[in-house]
């Protein structure tokens, strides 16, 4: 992943957009490679996709919603899903996702003040035998508990 800090140019979003205008369906890899490039989709992409795909701005917003992975802004430099799902529920999960919103301070798809971590649910990581489960950046966890958790946060710089 790229993840320009500066905020892009029409050019440089218009430079991402193209390349995907050809294919049946463009939608899911220009915004792919937009969140690959800037970590998110930036606003000023908006106009330009549903202008060149000639859609409703409530069409790519449905669609943006329907797929959780894509974010209209930029997530901490880590990302931690906590899994919500029954068989974790069942183990402590959900004690142990309001705990961890509460140390971090934030909600669900929110980021620590440092910016360092966005939390955000996430409905199964197959770790069903071994919950509660979590998975942070690319890494799985399974058998999570408080303490666990802290060390992974504070690894993580929140």
């Amino acid at each position: 992943m790229t993840r320009h800090a500066a905020a892009p140019t029409v050019a440089e979003l218009s430079d991402l957009i193209a390349p995907h205008l050809h294919l049946e369906g463009p939608l899911l890899p220009i915004l792919h490679a937009l969140q690959d490039a800037f970590g998110h989709v930036p606003e000023a992409a908006m106009p330009l996709i549903t202008e060149a795909l000639n859609i409703t701005r409530a069409e790519l917003h449905g669609v943006m919603s329907f797929y959780h992975d894509f974010r209209d802004v930029p997530a901490g430099r880590h990302v931690v899903k906590i899994c919500r799902a029954e068989a974790c529920q069942a183990v402590g999960g959900t004690e142990l996702a309001e705990a961890t919103l509460a140390r971090l301070g934030v909600a669900w798809h929110g980021t620590t003040a440092n910016g360092a971590v966005t939390i955000e649910p996430v409905y199964c990581l197959g770790l069903c035998a071994c919950g509660p489960a979590a998975m942070v950046d690319d890494k799985v966890i399974g058998r999570l508990d408080s303490v666990r958790m802290d060390a992974l946060l504070a690894e993580a710089g929140a």
